[in-house]
């Protein structure tokens, strides 16, 4: 029992068990594999996992200072993408007037359409991508953000916005849907955590930012040039995208596969012929001391104007129906299942607050003005920023503690105690939302405190989430995260048609109360989660739970 994780003994080896360490690890021998075959990072005491191949065009090979850029990248277009969501909820009372619609019917059609659109997206790239890389679809989708945005600006009619956010919608679920997985195509298991707290300061980020700035814009002048100023930021982000953001899907064949196996140490690419787990075959085995054949160390290094081309030609042999199904098939997961409970309630009631703002301050006792409203998400970025600052020592930081502790063997479980701060800050942090509203406290304890304690504690927790998903499931990591931003998103579509009624009529601190009562139930089962995880892996991978409906 590895630090109160209970084992699974009918497996060689559980998908998603590494060694993180080789001190005091015990399996050394029984693997059959010399240690000096494993690559380790450039100290010499953390082996690299995913083990990468000798090919220079390999993602997890390249330079450090282009997985810095490519990561820069990601930040920028997911705060774009965040930002544009919520960009005009500080205004959505007056906007509603303005188009001369119930602010309901409303909310529904331009953040509504956005959310379904976005879930929607989720599963059609996330297979586009699959079959043909991501690189395509980040660009193609880069060019339709803008392109929505000056759409939207020149809109002259609330069904004209509306066509505009629902398209829009579908250009944002690549940022949301894909980045996880391009970041387990670069880093390592012992580097993810960070940067994937990077990503979630990106899409939190933006979405706390953009109502501040938004807000200003749109009362001293109007969406049109809030919405046109977006477009330029999406403009950026395209050409971002198209210099720092090359293919990261790689087919890698003939490396040690240590962590995502059923055996202890499997060749990559040699498990699986359908392509689900996007490699080709296997064009030499492992055995005894010996290295795993061909790994690329003769492939010709990519020329930077060959990587610049829109389209690298990757092609996963996996039909498109097959994988259009994949990302449902994740479901069958306890994993996933555990994850898109905890993810979806996460964000989602951070929507919830955002469509209700101007709801709730543009009325007495506050009477906010537009740029008001938009202000109050400024202590929500400042507690995520802070959260990212200190992601790196509280994730990874702790998961490298644990593998030590653990005689040097990590447990994607090792993941999940940061969800303690969920728990204590977000959850907190919405019952004192709830009842601060209530009792019309100061603007500065539901703004400042209490929407503080949320962001700090979503941004801690979402980035754990997402961590121990990349590291349960990594060859499907891209199918899991396409299934949690389906779920997220739909959830989050339905929550507008009743959440500004909800509040209306219930009051805000029977609402706030019961989404209070909901995350703490919810974080709760983080407990069962991490003491039967392992178990949860091994029968999953024993009985291909997310495999055999499309096989």
């Amino acid at each position: 029992m590895p630090l109160g994780i209970l084992e699974y003994r009918k497996l060689e080896h559980v998908p998603g068990t590494s060694p993180l360490s080789e001190v005091g690890r015990a399996d050394a021998e029984v693997s059959g594999v010399d240690s000096n075959l494993l690559k380790h990072d450039p100290t010499g005491t953390t082996v690299l996992v995913p083990q990468p191949s000798d090919s220079p065009n390999d993602p997890y090979n390249w330079p450090r200072w282009k997985k810095e850029m490519f990561t820069v990248a990601i930040a920028y277009g997911c705060g774009c993408v965040g930002a544009v969501g919520p960009l005009l909820t500080s205004a959505f009372v007056p906007l509603a007037e303005q188009f001369n619609v119930p602010l309901s019917r409303f909310t529904l059609g331009v953040n509504g359409s956005l959310i379904a659109a976005i879930a929607v997206g989720s599963i059609i790239f996330n297979t586009l991508a699959v079959k043909i890389g991501k690189r395509p679809v980040y660009l193609v989708t880069s060019v339709g953000l803008f392109v929505t945005c000056f759409w939207a600006a020149e809109a002259k009619s609330f069904g004209s916005l509306a066509a505009a956010r629902a398209i829009q919608g579908l250009c944002m679920a690549p940022m949301e849907a894909l980045v996880p997985a391009s970041i387990a195509d670069i880093w390592f298991v012992h580097e993810r955590g960070y940067r994937n707290a990077i990503f979630n300061l990106g899409v939190l980020g933006g979405i706390n930012l953009a109502s501040p700035i938004a807000g200003a814009i749109i009362q001293y002048s109007s969406q049109r040039i809030c919405l046109h100023a977006m477009g330029g930021a999406f403009v950026l982000q395209t050409i971002l995208t198209w210099l720092f953001m090359p293919e990261s899907a790689y087919h890698r064949v003939g490396t040690l596969n240590i962590d995502s196996g059923s055996h202890n140490v499997e060749v990559e690419g040699a498990a699986e012929k359908g392509g689900f787990e996007h490699n080709d075959q296997a064009a030499a085995a492992a055995t005894g001391n010996q290295a795993a054949g061909d790994n690329g160390a003769n492939e010709e290094p990519i020329t930077w104007a060959k990587e610049m081309l829109p389209y690298s030609g990757y092609w996963d042999k996996v039909s498109f129906w097959r994988t259009l199904l994949q990302p449902f098939c994740m479901i069958a997961s306890p994993i996933v299942l555990w994850a898109t409970l905890l993810f979806t309630t996460c964000i989602s009631w951070l929507v919830l607050i955002s469509i209700s703002l101007s709801q709730i301050f543009s009325a007495p006792p506050y009477n906010f003005s537009v740029s008001a409203v938009g202000a109050t998400n400024v202590s929500s970025f400042v507690a995520t920023l802070l959260a990212t600052a200190i992601a790196g020592p509280a994730i990874d930081g702790l998961v490298k503690v644990m593998s030590r502790k653990n005689g040097g063997t990590f447990e994607p479980e090792f993941r999940l105690p940061i969800m303690v701060t969920y728990l204590l800050f977000t959850a907190t942090g919405f019952f004192a939302w709830g009842e601060a509203l209530y009792k019309q406290d100061a603007w500065a304890i539901p703004v400042i405190v209490c929407m503080g304690l949320i962001n700090f504690g979503v941004q801690l927790g979402t980035t754990g989430v997402v961590a121990y998903v990349a590291d349960c499931h990594r060859p499907q990591a891209a199918e899991a995260f396409a299934l949690m931003n389906f779920v997220k998103n739909l959830f989050a579509f339905g929550m507008t048609f009743y959440a500004n009624d909800w509040i209306a009529v219930q009051g805000v601190r029977n609402c706030f109360f019961v989404i209070g009562g909901i995350t703490v139930a919810v974080v709760l089962t983080t407990i069962p989660m991490y003491i039967y995880g392992k178990r949860a892996r091994g029968f999953t991978a024993k009985h291909r739970l997310v495999k055999w409906i499309i096989e």
